[in-house]
């Protein structure tokens, strides 16, 4: 009886310890989630103003110029934004899924860009093949770096002929809605999509207009990478936050329950020493 109450015991302090961790962390991600969010207004705003600069720099050239048909090589590239680390529920599970619904009857199988260390264990367990992977931001900090790396083996890939349309899969959470898994095409650019400024008022530039739309096409596909991460960045920490509150309801009921226990094991024990008592006492007394 005395083991058991000792088994019980330390349980339970290993629940109240686990329990903390488990509150750190969904503090952590809902600290993290808020942070990112607040800073999405302003990367959207700054992909807001390079579209406007892409449609006033069209003004600068002939119309017919503008739908130069983009050499297609080989395959499609595909990023997917997963989780850089675990306790995200299925987070990752749901954008593989997504983009495999997605590009299912693609001929051909895509150049898949994975983004999240946990992203490529996950697609490693499911025999998803990864063409190129890197690290996905764990501080806010990191995200324009991680937008850097991509945009660079994205450029190298189309300077190399590999791919000649891009897609992102990102997950992406509001206020009091659930993730959804968004589809963005990224490549190639479809520079009749951009609203044209009005030509009344044409921009001064020391560049050629070629050459200045190239380079603002260039921040275009940046900005948008930016964009991407930064909406990963604050889903993924937003599922680890659910996950750590389901976490922390499963271990308040687990501590219930084995606090019970506890009083039950200890009322048994009492009992027990008073049988055994009486019954020395019984003992005694016929002798």
């Amino acid at each position: 009886m005395t083991e058991r109450l000792a088994e019980i015991t330390g349980r339970i302090e290993n629940m109240r310890q686990l329990g903390s961790v488990v509150t750190v962390m969904r503090g952590i991600a809902a600290t993290r989630a808020q942070q990112s969010r607040a800073l999405i207004s302003g990367i959207e705003a700054y992909t807001g103003a390079i579209t406007n600069a892409i449609g006033q720099a069209l003004n600068l050239i002939e119309t017919k110029t503008r739908a130069a048909e983009p050499n297609q090589p080989a395959r499609r590239g595909v990023i997917l934004f997963c989780a850089e680390q675990g306790f995200a529920g299925a987070f990752t599970s749901r954008i593989i899924d997504a983009a495999s619904e997605r590009l299912k009857g693609e001929t051909e199988r895509p150049i898949l860009m994975l983004i999240g260390t946990r992203g490529a264990a996950v697609a490693a367990e499911e025999r998803l093949e990864a063409d190129w992977k890197t690290a996905m931001a764990n501080q806010i900090e990191a995200t324009p770096e991680v937008a850097r790396r991509i945009a660079d083996e994205v450029y190298a890939r189309v300077a190399a002929g590999e791919i000649f349309a891009l897609d992102m899969f990102f997950a992406k959470t509001e206020e009091g809605r659930a993730l959804s898994v968004v589809h963005m095409p990224l490549l190639p650019i479809d520079l009749q999509s951009f609203k044209t400024a009005d030509a009344s008022f044409p921009p001064i530039t020391t560049l050629s207009p070629e050459l200045l739309i190239a380079r603002l096409t260039d921040e275009y596909i940046y900005a948008k990478l930016c964009e991407a991460a930064m909406h990963s960045f604050a889903a993924e920490n937003d599922a680890r936050m659910s996950a750590m509150t389901a976490a922390r309801d499963n271990i308040d009921r687990t501590l219930g329950e084995l606090m019970q226990r506890e009083a039950q094991v200890r009322q048994d024990e009492v009992t027990a020493e008073i049988v055994e008592l009486a019954a020395g006492v019984e003992a005694q007394r016929k002798r």
